[in-house]
This record gives C-alpha cells, structure tokens and sequence, in this order.
C-alpha cells in the first residue's frame, strides 16, 4: 500500500497496518514539547510501565526516535502502540 504524505500540510495519510504500529496522533505535537509539569510526567511514566510492562523502555526509544524528527507523541497506550 502506497503512503502520501504532504511536508507544506504537514499530514500523513496511513494505511492498514500489522504490529508493530503506532496509530492516533491525536495528542502529538510538532516542533515543540508540551509543558505537562512534572507531576503529571510522573503520572505518565507509571501509568506507561503498567501498560506495556517490559516493552515499556521499547516504546520510550520509539518515542524519542518520533522526537528526533519533531513529533512529541504522549497517547502511548495499548490500542496506539502494538509491537508485536
């Protein structure tokens, strides 16, 4: 399946997809990081280690290569983020 994407609109159009996926951007940002404050971080990092156990450093260095190109992504839960 051919993916488009559009750098000026700045959008993506996605496909069906197999595991590993990430879907929804809902809560993505671009170019710049939100500032949750830290409290709600901390909230962040505990609820994602309880959802994805022993993927959860897996999905951390997903995350940071999305940064790498500008995206802030923080909707990392399971119906979002499948890895296998």
């Amino acid at each position: 399946m051919a993916h488009r994407f559009d750098d000026l609109l700045l959008i993506i159009e996605m496909g069906v997809v197999e595991p590993p996926f990430l879907l929804d951007f809902g809560k993505a940002y671009l170019d710049h990081d939100p500032d949750y404050g830290e409290v709600v971080m901390n909230e962040w990092e505990e609820l994602g280690q309880e959802m994805f156990e022993g993927d959860w450093q897996t999905v951390k260095d997903l995350l940071s290569a999305l940064r790498d190109y500008g995206i802030y992504y923080y909707d990392a839960k399971l119906g979002n983020i499948m890895l296998r």
